[in-house]
């Protein structure tokens, strides 16, 4: 049987799990999740015409002249009266202009004597100038974030600034997280033979910047009968297992989620490290991914699997990772017929790979600051090279 492409791989994962129900929340409670709707402002800003500096405002064709000072206006205390032929009024930044100025002198152009005004400077160029127009950043009715765009730190600010209070997002979505395998024991402890599981760990550190709430089914023994009952109880709108999803007599994981009603869409990738991956369906609409046991395996199925489809039932408009490009350091041979994703480390603006990538080797992957992407079949790539490359945080 012929391994899956990457990119069909992560299609098909999307297109196997259930949009999850829409709430509407507050700005505090959206932080970092996916707007489903476009927020629109219901409001203009700036509402009206502000100074953009400390100075005072007056009228343009008055410069050069003596000017009376009438009156102050500060951000919320606004000038009630107007500013006629000769008149200015000290203005602060952020206070509205007041009826009549069309410029702001800032003040360390001004020289004040009592209310006597006069131009100490070069002053304005021209009328307007200072002055933060009504409507300059948006006006009423303009989108400001759209429908699938992430709400972000200045996504928020420019929703609230325009009148949002609170906006439409998917709700949280459910993922359950199961490690398999006799040989695990929880981390901390005394393993002596054992081995600490830290699948779990690295999923939810994964997954902890996505609007999720995790159901930790915790270390499952490798019985059939257990895995199979606990793969069919479980609540969860995404499913992800770790180990098992090969073909060995212990590689229990397929079996018993066919057994508790899962259809499998796939097994099997053309992707190095974590070809044994597998993706299915259960009944009731929740979306398994199954991977491998192995932990940089793990960690590279899931930055590529399981956090888009995560993004995507949350409301992400492009869901997948973003790559860049990067110059080699170094040669690297050719590929054969599955992307490969190299743990390397960038030194003076070059990437370079790490000597040996065993898939499990964690301590090479906690110290790697990118994954170059070496596509299916690439040919031999020198040292110079520009490499398609995907950072890590």
């Amino acid at each position: 049987m012929s391994l899956l492409p990457v990119a069909e791989a992560q299609a098909r994962v999307l297109a196997l799990g259930t949009p999850v129900a829409a709430e509407t929340v507050s700005l505090i409670e959206a932080i970092g999740r996916w707007s489903l709707v476009p927020v629109v402002a219901r409001r203009t800003q700036p509402s009206c015409d502000l100074s953009a500096m400390d100075g005072y405002a007056l009228r343009f064709a008055d410069l050069g002249g003596s000017l009376r000072v009438i009156g102050e206006s500060a951000a919320g205390a606004a000038f009630a009266g107007t500013v006629s032929a000769g008149e200015a009024v000290r203005i602060f930044t952020g206070a509205a202009m007041p009826a009549g100025a069309d410029t702001v002198l800032v003040q360390e152009e001004a020289r004040r004597d009592g209310d006597l005004l006069a131009l100490d400077g070069e002053g304005p160029a021209h009328a307007g100038r200072n002055v933060r127009r009504r409507g300059l950043d948006f006006t009423q009715g303009d989108v400001l974030v759209e429908a699938g765009e992430r709400l972000t730190a200045a996504r928020l600010a420019v929703a609230a600034t325009g009148g949002a209070g609170r906006v439409t997002v998917a709700r949280r979505v459910r993922v359950a997280l199961a490690a398999t395998g006799d040989e695990l024991v929880e981390p901390g402890g005394e393993a002596g033979d054992a081995l600490p599981e830290s699948n779990r760990l690295l999923l939810r550190a994964l997954l902890a910047a996505l609007p999720v709430e995790i159901v930790d089914l915790g270390i499952l023994p490798d019985r059939l009968d257990v895995l199979t009952r606990a793969f069919a109880d479980v609540a969860a709108d995404v499913l992800v297992t770790t180990g098992g999803a090969s073909v060995g007599d212990h590689d229990l994981v397929r079996p018993a989620l066919e057994g508790a009603g899962v259809t499998l869409d796939f097994w099997r990738i053309a992707l190095r490290p974590g070809k044994p991956m597998l993706a299915g369906r259960r009944a009731d609409g929740m979306a398994v991914v199954g991977l491998p046991g192995n932990p940089v395996s793990a960690f590279v199925t899931a930055l590529l699997f399981v956090r888009p489809l995560v993004a995507h039932l949350a409301g992400a408009r492009d869901p997948y990772p973003v790559t860049t490009r990067a110059v080699l350091g170094e040669d690297l041979p050719a590929n054969n017929e599955r992307t490969d994703y190299l743990r390397a480390v960038l030194r003076d603006g070059r990437a370079y790979a790490s000597a040996i990538q065993d898939s499990s080797m964690l301590r090479t992957l906690s110290r790697a600051s990118c994954l170059i992407v070496r596509p299916a079949g690439a040919a031999p790539a020198r040292a110079g090279d520009s490499a398609e490359v995907l950072m890590l945080a």
